[in-house]
């Protein structure tokens, strides 16, 4: 552990009410009492654990703010250290002139989340809940929010350790008779280690589904939106964003460009793409935009394929409905509010979602996000179970499971017992890596590497 003293600010890079400068390390109190004066005249040094003190702060001796100063003390603090959090008003120099005066003290810069590094370190959280801190800053929504919360006090990797200890179980089993050939050991039996094996791959593998199927809610949904030129295409991506993020006209071709914009439908993140209408033209420029629309649908996660009732499906509609059939797609039947003589039933039959909606007055919103969530499986997403919080521990999960195949392919096979504790062994290093225990200072860094300056 670095015996630096580090500081940085602790919110937002914007004006506010209040901006917080938060100081980790064995020098944290010392530093903060050259800048911070309590109105009681008291030394800051002199302060236990868990006190707030009113003062001003204080460069040399200009004062440069009234403020709060919070004192914790080691190991009772989000790092373990002595930390000092000095809240003044939340101007933007305000801040950044505290922060220089914390420095010009002695505290050093401190480097992209560092302070949570430093809790890691410290045993004050593992490695899975400390991602789980940057899950909930950037919750959209509330099981987003529930579902990172819940990995943050432990249920990740309680249910990981529960995993990985069914199997360190059988491993000290085979250790024994492998290391001791010449004692009156009894050697495990494959009864005894097969049912081990595929109760944790069934738990590990629910455990990846249900991040797949809450991706959705936590990270969001590749979305983009297809149709004709002049279905409505534009007016539903307005209506969705809630504003006109995309020009809406009767001329066919107007959306030549992909407009992109991140939106909540419902409890889903949709990271929606609206394209030029696909049709076939001579238009060298709209063609461009007709091309960009059909990759744009062939790597997008979900399609929401946009349909006018009010007039026949022709050969455009029916190449889009055809483009459509391998991917995840909700059909849009739009301006419900117009007399319908498109042949539902061609569209019904090529879609296992179909949703009536008018993009300009809104009716259809709620089912159309109830066709969404149901796709996406986000209505079986439950934040109070054990959830992922990065592809980094899915990956650790997936490797786990095939270690965990192997280990079952020696049996079944007849392999000697040391090879199935190889594969066993593997598949602990590949759980513990998860929650941190194993894991190398090369992921440890790269972890905290995506935080923020100041968590």
């Amino acid at each position: 552990m670095s015996n630096r003293t580090i500081a940085a600010i602790a919110t937002p890079n914007a004006p506010g009410g209040i901006g917080t400068v938060r100081i980790s390390g064995d020098r944290a109190v010392e530093i903060a009492s050259k800048v911070f004066r309590p109105v009681s005249g008291k030394n800051l040094c002199d302060f236990k654990g868990y006190t707030a003190a009113f003062g001003g702060v204080y460069d040399n001796d200009e004062k440069i703010d009234e403020a709060v100063c919070l004192v914790f003390r080691a190991p009772k603090s989000y790092t373990g250290e002595d930390v000092c959090e000095i809240s003044c008003h939340g101007g933007l120099y305000i801040t950044k002139r505290t922060l220089r005066a914390v420095l010009d003290a002695g505290a050093e810069p401190a480097e992209a989340g560092e302070f949570t590094k430093r809790a890691f370190l410290n045993g004050k959280i593992d490695l899975a809940g400390s991602e789980s801190v940057m899950a909930l800053i950037g919750a959209s929504g509330k099981q987003a929010a529930a579902a990172a919360l819940n990995t943050l006090d432990g249920n990740l990797s309680k249910k990981i350790r529960e995993c990985a200890d069914g199997i360190i179980g059988v491993c000290a089993s085979l250790a024994a008779w492998v290391d001791y050939p010449d004692e009156d050991i009894e050697d495990i039996s494959a009864s005894q280690m097969l049912p081990v094996f595929e109760k944790t791959k069934k738990e590990l593998s629910e455990i990846v589904r249900r991040y797949d199927c809450g991706r959705a809610v936590t990270d969001g949904i590749d979305t983009v939106i297809v149709g004709k030129p002049n279905v409505g295409k534009s007016t539903l991506m307005n209506m969705l964003t809630g504003f006109e993020r995309s020009i809406v006209t009767d001329i066919a071709g107007t959306t030549r460009d992909i407009v992109e914009e991140r939106i909540m439908l419902g409890e889903i993140i949709l990271r929606i793409a609206d394209t030029a209408g696909i049709r076939e033209t001579e238009n060298v420029v709209e063609n461009m935009g007709v091309s960009l629309a059909k990759r744009r649908l062939e790597r997008a996660e979900l399609v929401l394929a946009v349909f006018d009732t009010s007039v026949p499906l022709n050969s455009d509609d029916l190449d889009i409905i055809e483009q459509c059939k391998a991917k995840k797609s909700v059909a849009i039947l739009n301006k419900a509010d117009l007399p319908a003589t498109a042949d539902r039933e061609v569209i019904e039959n090529a879609f296992a979602f179909t949703v009536e909606l008018s993009a300009s007055t809104g009716a259809g919103r709620e089912k159309l996000e109830q066709a969404v969530a149901e796709i996406m499986m986000t209505n079986e997403f439950d934040p109070a179970a054990a959830c992922l919080t990065s592809e980094r521990q899915r990956q650790c999960c997936i490797r786990a499971m095939g270690h965990i195949d192997e280990a079952i392919a020696a049996i079944q096979g007849g392999v000697t017992l040391d090879a199935v504790n190889v594969c066993a062994d593997c598949a602990i290093d590949a759980l513990l890596e998860l929650t941190g225990e194993k894991a190398t200072a090369a992921v440890v860094d790269e972890v905290f590497s995506r935080f923020c300056v100041g968590k």
